[in-house]
Formats: C-alpha cells, structure tokens, sequence
C-alpha cells in the first residue's frame, strides 16, 4: 500500500474562500475546475478536492482528514486564524519523547480537520 488514503473530498459553500484558506495554509496554489453546477479545487498530489456540490455539506462531526504541514505548523495554524478557520485543539505532542504534533481545527466551511507536523 502506498498511502492510506487514496482520496479526500472536502465539501464546501462558499468556492472562493475556501480555496484562498487552503491555499494559504498548505502553502500552494490550488487548480480549480468547473462543470455545471459543480466547482473543484484539486489538492496538492492530487489526493483529493474541494468540492461544491449540491448535496454536499460541511460537518464538524464527521471523518477527521489530517494534513501533513511539517515543519510548517505554526505558520498553518497562524495562518488558519487569520483566514477565518478555529483551532479547535491546540497543538499537542503525539508522544512526550516525539518530535511530532497534530493539531485540530475547523475550516471556513465547517469541516473539522486536522493537522500532522513538527
């Protein structure tokens, strides 16, 4: 197996800032597509979308998706306040005796997410 999870599709409502929030916390910019009524910003690798799509709602209570940000942590989660996102758990030591941290936050759509780094 090459990665755990093969796709990711984030529902979102408002395209625009959607894409300028994730742009700026993963540090990219993201391809976006239009088809009909349906509007998709590709995330980087190509691991999956943001997605506007009738019958497709944000949630705060479902699968948590974990970004790997790095080293980039801090910034993202800075970067995640200013652009309208909550942290909703501030970063946490995986282990005492590890370098890594997740933190969790929610999104400018309402989806809660998290976050892998140093």
């Amino acid at each position: 197996m090459e990665r755990l999870i093969s796709w990711v599709e984030i529902p979102v409502i408002n395209f625009e800032r959607a894409v300028d929030f994730y742009s700026s916390i993963l540090s990219t910019e993201l391809k976006t597509e239009e088809s009909g009524e349906e509007m998709k910003a590709f995330l980087p690798g190509n691991e999956g979308v943001l997605f506007r799509k009738s019958g497709f709602a944000p949630s705060k209570n479902g699968v948590i998706i974990n970004l790997n940000v790095g080293s980039k942590m801090d910034a993202a989660i800075k970067l995640i306040k200013q652009k309208g996102g909550t942290i909703i758990r501030e970063k946490t030591r995986i282990n005492p005796d590890q370098s890594s941290c997740f933190a969790l936050f929610t999104d400018t759509e309402g989806n809660r997410l998290g976050l892998n780094g140093e």
